[in-house]
């Protein structure tokens, strides 16, 4: 049996619109989908309406926002099979360890307490770090995005190790599933020490690096099945501008998640956490092989 999708829910309006891309994807994958609630805080709030009910505070308000979040996704696709779970704990501990046993992880940008949705909230960030799955962190207008898609194109972005294509697997079937263009972004720079003024030489260089990020291209796409439309964009720039320009006309962003080890954990790199934070449309970050 296929694993289910998780969702972190949370009452807030960002994580219902998770709940509507998640349950999209669901139907499309033919798999269940799981809502979760994580909460230390609820037991400092609603003691009015727990007194009445005989229950304590936490119990209410959890019950409450997962029942909520159910009947959104039974309204957005009513074949899904459809169960929740309310834990007693910090959100970040409780979904790192849903998507163990999970095949995709869903959550939205900012919880309840959050000013503005412009930035990743701090949940979906430390958990977009620390995920054993595929973790998509639903950005931008998303409507539809999950079915059939508004733009009919999945964006991938292509980094330093082509041999490592587990993003690029997941990018594809994502593709597959919607019917949509696979778009593979590689972005060169031209490095400053090599800039010359000669005019005999002038663009030799720079055609040089964009031939290179084009030969990553082909060796990331070289296992794609045949009946997937994919392009390939060698694109001049920083990483994170290209990726997030390319955002702004597709379904799907996804990016592997190469982990820096610190001591103080795990870590993104910054072209993912740049994307987490600005990007146009729903981001998925595959963990990569280490």
């Amino acid at each position: 049996m296929d694993l289910a999708i998780v969702v972190g829910v949370d009452g807030s309006e960002p994580s219902l619109r998770a709940v509507d891309w998640a349950a999209d994807e669901a139907a499309l994958r033919g798999v269940q989908l799981r809502l979760v609630y994580a909460s230390l805080w609820e037991r400092y709030e609603g003691s009015a309406v727990a007194h009445d009910l005989g229950m304590r505070s936490e119990q209410v308000r959890a019950q409450d926002i997962v029942d909520a979040a159910a009947r959104r996704a039974h309204r957005r696709q009513a074949e899904v099979a459809v169960s929740t779970l309310t834990l007693p704990e910090e959100p970040e501990y409780a979904l790192v360890r849903e998507s163990r046993g999970a095949s995709l992880l869903v959550t939205g940008t900012r919880g309840r307490g959050g000013l503005t949705e412009a930035l990743l909230g701090s949940v979906s960030l430390t958990v977009a770090g620390h995920a054993h799955c595929p973790m998509v962190v639903v950005r931008g207008n998303h409507d539809n995005q999950a079915r059939r898609g508004t733009h009919g194109r999945i964006v991938v972005g292509v980094g330093e190790r082509p041999t490592t294509p587990a993003a690029v697997r997941f990018a594809a079937e994502e593709a597959r599933r919607r019917g949509a263009v696979l778009d593979a972004v590689r972005a060169w720079r031209y490095p400053a020490h090599e800039s010359t003024d000669h005019p005999l030489l002038a663009g030799g260089p720079a055609r040089m690096h964009e031939q290179q990020a084009v030969e990553v291209l082909e060796k990331a796409l070289n296992d794609v099945p045949a009946d997937i439309d994919a392009h390939r964009r060698a694109v001049e720039g920083h990483t994170r501008n290209a990726l997030m320009d390319a955002s702004r006309d597709a379904d799907l962003l996804v990016i592997g998640a190469e982990r820096h080890h610190r001591h103080f954990g795990l870590q993104l790199g910054r072209v993912a956490h740049g994307v987490l934070h600005h990007s146009a449309c729903p981001v998925a970050i595959v963990p990569e092989p280490e």
